[in-house]
């Protein structure tokens, strides 16, 4: 195939059937869609291109045009290409880099990174006074300098798939569309415009909408909470919305590696579990043959540094011992909490030292007085070491909106600390009771 763009070559990337001896599946065919194989390395790719493509050329390089994003992730990294390519610069904007491989591949591309402060890890368009918010608002004002793709909102994320990933699809499956598609929800453009391609096609097939358990983080993946902050979400695109932990992600991602010759991260790797465990329960009632299609959106090599803090056993190291990853569903649900009142009651009397788990970003932005700030991840650092507080000072742990501060408030409990608490909500919940935050 010959090409005058590299641009050419994004999009119709193969489908592949996986081995029913991997997936042990009966009665479906079970198929990957490689959107790893796009150029630069992603699903986003095709996104990328059709948000920027009609812009570029009016974003002449005299006139200092820059393309500028809410990325920390492959979109940024499709649009710091093409950015180049057409003589711009591009802005990563976010408020919080949580990948070192992809943050140095953007270095390297020449992007520039501005960090932030957000209330939350992800843009919550209806709190007017975060600076993520609003800095959002400024890049969508019509008289805005920027060539803002706007991916969260913008249509053009899901025609890229509704015109290309899902057509193609039905024409790799001899003209037919799948009985289900399984798909990861991160700006829902891939999941909304592929079952909107498919079931114009056959109104019957079954969408399976996979999110990231409410206390993981798997790139590239929302929680159900901020898949309702996107503007591009629906929920009634999906049959069904399941949560897929991060180790049952890297676990897929195994499977697909080791079993199938995929090297797919953890993205495609959690879209393959979540597709095997919502068809193994349908497998054995089928009477007929039907088919089904996942998306594998990138590639592992991006992805080692966040493999290796989860499971080092895989490269050779010992298993970390206090780990949230081995708590139990039961010891998470039964994890010490605290409401808004009585966190308000409780710190009035000078007793517990309030920790904030959240990105220093979102600490500047607005925090509960008195609270130190140690990020989540630094936080699990700490614990894998011990107690990093004396068993006589209680301690109120709080993050976005809960999840993360009850698994570290199960651990410590575990790990013999009497009086820990997890802030029910965390601060999304603290801001809306209107209860006081301070900003540095």
């Amino acid at each position: 195939m010959r090409y005058d763009s590299i641009t050419e070559a994004i999009g119709n990337t193969p489908l592949v059937r996986i081995d029913p001896a991997v997936h042990g599946l009966r009665n479906i065919d079970l198929y990957a869609k490689l959107e790893l194989l796009n150029p630069f390395g992603s699903v986003k790719d095709r996104a990328a291109w059709n948000m920027a493509r009609p812009r570029l050329e009016a974003a002449l390089p005299e006139r200092g045009g820059q393309v500028v994003e809410l990325s920390s992730g492959n979109t940024a990294k499709a649009l710091a290409v093409l950015a180049g390519m057409h003589g711009l610069t591009f802005k990563s904007v976010t408020n919080r880099m949580r990948i070192p491989e992809i943050k140095d591949l953007l270095l390297l591309l020449g992007a520039e990174i501005e960090e932030l402060p957000g209330q939350s890890e992800c843009l919550d368009p209806t709190a007017t006074d975060d600076p993520l918010t609003l800095f959002h608002r400024a890049l969508s004002a019509p008289d805005s300098a920027y060539l803002h793709t706007d991916q969260y909102f913008n249509p053009r994320n899901t025609e890229a798939h509704f015109t290309g990933t899902g057509p193609e699809i039905v024409k790799d499956l001899d003209g037919r569309a799948p009985d289900w598609f399984i798909a990861c929800v991160g700006t829902a453009g891939s999941s909304t415009g592929v079952a909107r391609a498919l079931r114009e096609h056959d109104p019957a097939v079954r969408v399976a909408g996979l999110v990231a358990a409410k206390s993981d983080f798997i790139p590239g993946i929302r929680t159900i909470d901020e898949a309702h902050e996107v503007g591009l979400f629906d929920p009634g695109t999906y049959d069904s919305i399941d949560a897929v932990t991060a180790d049952e992600a890297i676990e897929g991602m195994l499977t697909l590696n080791r079993r199938c010759g995929i090297l797919a991260g953890p993205t495609g790797g959690a879209a393959f579990f979540g597709a095997i465990r919502q068809l193994r329960a349908v497998d054995e009632e089928l009477t007929e043959r039907q088919s089904a299609v996942f998306i594998v959106c990138d590639r592992v090599e991006s992805y080692l540094s966040y493999v290796r803090q989860r499971r080092p056993d895989l490269f050779g190291r010992p298993r970390r011992r206090n780990s949230p990853a081995d708590l139990t569903p039961a010891e998470i649900r039964t994890a010490p909490a605290i409401g808004v009142t009585d966190a308000q009651a409780w710190i009035a009397t000078g007793a517990p030292l309030v920790v904030d788990l959240r990105s220093p970003h979102a600490y500047a932005a607005l925090h509960i007085d008195g609270s130190v700030n140690i990020v989540d991840e630094l936080f699990e650092e700490l614990l894998h070491g011990g107690l990093p507080f004396s068993r006589n000072r209680p301690v109120l742990l709080a993050c976005p909106v809960g999840e993360k501060s009850a698994r570290h408030a199960a651990l410590l409990t575990r790990m013999g600390h009497p009086d820990v608490r997890s802030l029910t909500g965390g601060i999304i919940a603290w801001r809306d009771a209107g209860a006081p935050l301070v900003r540095d």
